[in-house]
């Protein structure tokens, strides 16, 4: 009984700091036998109550769909994709563990971040998504039942700036089909083209 205590204490005090200390990374003794739930909350302290993040680098992750979690997931945990804190997190979960969660907020309701933007620009960022985003990411970036690629609409921008860095300097491997599209964007719309999407993305609150 003591035992027990002790194990639901350490557990309830580890999903109070989220888990997200960047010097250390989840333990596998806690975590053993956790529902969804349990470990849906340990990714609370970075990511927000069921993935909806407070922001503003830290992108929500409610809704997002599971296998594409899953996949990023085991690329942090396998040092594929680049990280400054999840590689180390990710490799404190097994892959049964990392699904379960997957399944967790890819039934959560995703929650657009609130954030002010550049009004005047979300028309030309909308019609520049149309044209080099939206045949990847599907209804101007919203979540799609079934869509695999990650949620644009609404997700915070300094997260989106940041990912794109890593995309750019090939700190994170980039789809072939979205390499090319980048590339147009950025030649024909240079630093304002990126402004007007992150804009229109923003927007879609």
């Amino acid at each position: 009984m003591a035992k027990t205590s002790m194990k639901v204490a350490l557990l309830a005090s580890a999903v109070a700091f989220g888990l997200a200390s960047a010097t250390h990374a989840a333990d596998p003794g806690l975590l053993s036998g956790a529902s969804a739930r349990m470990l849906s909350e340990t990714c609370a302290g970075c990511h927000g109550t069921d993935g909806a993040s407070a922001g503003p680098a830290t992108p929500t992750i409610g809704g997002m769909n599971a296998e594409y979690f899953t996949e990023v997931m085991k690329g942090f945990k396998s040092g594929e994709i680049y990280s400054t804190i999840m590689g180390r997190l990710a490799k404190g979960y097994t892959d049964e563990e990392i699904a379960l969660m997957a399944g967790f907020f890819a039934g959560q309701p995703f929650v657009p971040a609130k954030q002010t933007f550049d009004e005047s620009m979300t028309k030309h960022g909308a019609k520049l998504h149309d044209k080099y985003c939206e045949k990847c990411h599907a209804e101007g970036g919203k979540v799609v039942e079934d869509e695999e690629y990650y949620i644009l609409a609404g997700q915070w921008t300094p997260y989106l700036k940041n990912a794109l860095s890593d995309f750019s300097e090939d700190r994170r491997p980039v789809p072939k089909k979205m390499a090319k599209q980048l590339e147009r964007l950025i030649e024909r719309e240079g630093d304002k083209g990126l402004a007007a999407l992150w804009a229109f993305y923003a927007s879609e609150q």
